[in-house]
């Protein structure tokens, strides 16, 4: 089953609430994303530590109903 992009931005930003989330979805078909994650909660944090708090907000959901996310994460200019 398919996720849509806006079910994937409320998940990381209920538990990343200061999130600006951008969501491109790469085929077309739900199941392939590229999603951009900004958050002052990520400074200080390693980028594995930034990817597994974005991986953590997705609950179980990626490789099942989420297929692929290339994922970027980055702090606030």
């Amino acid at each position: 089953m398919a996720m849509e992009a806006t079910e994937i931005e409320a998940m990381i930003r209920e538990s990343i609430p200061d999130a600006k989330v951008i969501i491109q979805d790469l085929r077309g078909d739900g199941d392939h994303y590229a999603a951009h994650v900004i958050s002052h909660e990520f400074v200080g944090k390693s980028r594995v530590k930034q990817h597994q708090m974005v991986y953590n907000a997705l609950k179980g959901k990626m490789g099942d109903d989420l297929h692929a996310l290339a994922l970027q994460t980055s702090i606030p200019e």
